[in-house]
Order: structure tokens, then C-alpha cells, then sequence
């Protein structure tokens, strides 16, 4: 069996020209924990509307379970207009006053909590009190030894220092890109260059890793004391959405199954390269990085 993941916050429909897409972070999250072998749910609020019933058979094809997805009568469900540049980098307009504001406590979404061994979240469904405050309730109950990941995400204007403070206290694996670190450089002064700045949070608010994302750059993981720099492989890239979801997914599942951090970094690298390489933000994982995945992660880390 596999270990159970959540992923909290928004589901939403990502508007591009072609057409809608799946999408919200949390969502992409949970699509790609499932596909590396997670019994993977999004925790989400959407509206009893034609988006959102088509939000639970979208759901159910990609076999994750319905079971933790509110229904709100009054507040439609989430939709963002996508426009992409040259590069395929998206910008996004994000619709307010939608289902995914107004999370709520529930039975059911203690439970999921209460058995979950990773849970991860952003800010962008933190922007109404509401659905704050839930989201910190659940994360704070999950279990003592679970994976608390917080994927910064941060979209103008949707946050503030104190949701992003509040929100790295409760975390303890932080995954963001360059511009978010020189965002939270600027809020706490971490210091002068990129991995002073990373190994200064991770002190701060006790990480265990720390995951910067650099684009075409590569990324770098910092995790009690140890580095791991991985470059890129060249891709032609069709568009970027979903891409850092499903490098936090693989890390995710990759700390799960103690991996070696150079080896769960490669694969990281590897799942959000392919997903650059298709439209959307969950396109399906070829059997061949999945299989590959599965072998690496069997193997014992080396002490």
C-alpha cells in the first residue's frame, strides 16, 4: 500500500486558450504523489456547478478519491484565466470569491489528516481568513512525524508576511524559486546569496529540507547540513504549469521512501522536466520514469 498524501487547498479549472485544464497546486500535487505510488486526496472546496461536478469526474479518472472535496451551494468553483509567454511561462488571473475561500474544518477532513504521512500547501488558498484558518488547523493536527510541506507558491497580492511566517513555523519541508526567496529575503533578511538564504530558513524555522527551484537553472535541496545541485535536462518545453508541482510530489515521495538526496533530486528534476514537455499541468507519467521512480526508491538510502 502506499502512503498516504494530501494535498490542501485550491482545485480549480485553468483556463487557456486550447481549452480548461486541471489544475491549483494542491491538485497537481496529489495527481502526481498518486502516479509515483501514493494513496494520494485532495483536501478542496469547490461549487455544486457544471465546473465542479466536472472537477469530481476529472477527479475520479485520474483515480484520486472524491470523498475529501467540499461542496459549496453558494460560492462557484475556482476558475484562472492562463496566458502564456515565448518561453511557455504562465501568467495567471485568478478568480476571487470562489468555493476553495471557504474550506472548512470537517470530520472527514480531520480523519484524512489525522492518518496522512505528508501533507503539502501553499498560500494562494490561504488568502481568505476562512480558508486560513482551516489550512493551519489541519496542518498543525497532522501527525508529530509526518511531512509537513509547505510549496510557498506565492501569487500578488495573495499574501502577507504573517501567513508566510505562520505557514513556515508550521512546515518542516519548504520548496519555493528564486523569485519567492528573494521575497522572504527581503521579509527576514536571511543573508547575501542564494544558500546563505537557504540554510538561514532552514534554521529559522527548524526545516528538515529546504528545495529551490531555478528554472533553467537547475534546483538545489538543502537538507541537515547537505547540499545536492542538479542541472536540467534540455527539453522542449511546451509550457511550465504543474512543473514545480510535480518536482514537490517526487521530493515528497522520495523522503518517504528515505531515498538518497541526490537520487530522490534527480528524479525530481526528471518528473518536472517531462511535465514541461506537455500541455497542462497533469499529463500523464510515462510507465518508463514512473518504473524507473519505483526501482530507486526501493533501494535502501546509503548511510
Amino acid at each position: 500500500m502506499g502512503s498516504r498524501v494530501i494535498g490542501i487547498g485550491e482545485v480549480l479549472w485553468d483556463l487557456f486558450a486550447e481549452g480548461p485544464q486541471l489544475g491549483g497546486a494542491p491538485a497537481n500535487f496529489a495527481f502526481h504523489a498518486q502516479a509515483l505510488g501514493a494513496r494520494a486526496m485532495v483536501l478542496t472546496r469547490i461549487g455544486a456547478d457544471c465546473h465542479g461536478r466536472d472537477i469530481i469526474a476529472r477527479l475520479k479518472a485520474l483515480e484520486l478519491p472524491p470523498g475529501t472535496v467540499q461542496i459549496d451551494e453558494k460560492a462557484p468553483t475556482g476558475t484562472v484565466a492562463v496566458t502564456l509567454n515565448g518561453s511557455g511561462d504562465p501568467h495567471f488571473e485568478i478568480h476571487e470569491n470562489v468555493a476553495w475561500d471557504r474550506l472548512e474544518i470537517t470530520d472527514l477532513a480531520c480523519s484524512a489528516v489525522s492518518a496522512a504521512e505528508a501533507i503539502c500547501f501553499g498560500t494562494l488558498a490561504q488568502r481568505n481568513p476562512l480558508s486560513r484558518s482551516t489550512i493551519q488547523h489541519l496542518v498543525g493536527a497532522a501527525p508529530a512525524n509526518a511531512l509537513r510541506v509547505f510549496d510557498i507558491n506565492l501569487r500578488q497580492p495573495y499574501f502577507t508576511r504573517d501567513v508566510i511566517e505562520q505557514s513556515l513555523i508550521l512546515a518542516n519541508v519548504v520548496k519555493l524559486n528564486e523569485s519567492e526567496l528573494a521575497i522572504l529575503n527581503s521579509m527576514f533578511q536571511l543573508g547575501k546569496n542564494m544558500e546563505q538564504q537557504m540554510e538561514r530558513l532552514a534554521m529559522t524555522f527548524g526545516s528538515r529540507l529546504v528545495a529551490l527551484t531555478r528554472g533553467p537553472l537547475g534546483s538545489i535541496l538543502f537538507e541537515n547540513g547537505r547540499w545536492s545541485h542538479q542541472l536540467p535536462a534540455p527539453v522542449r518545453v511546451v509550457d511550465t504549469v504543474g512543473a514545480g508541482d510535480s518536482f514537490t510530489a517526487t521530493l515528497v515521495m522520495g523522503l518517504l521512501a528515505d531515498m538518497e538526496l541526490d537520487a530522490l533530486h534527480a528524479a525530481a528534476a526528471e518528473v518536472a522536466g517531462f511535465v514541461c514537455t506537455q500541455p497542462g499541468a497533469t499529463p500523464a507519467l510515462p510507465g518508463q520514469i514512473r518504473d524507473k521512480f519505483i526501482h530507486a526508491a526501493a533501494r535502501p538510502a546509503e548511510v
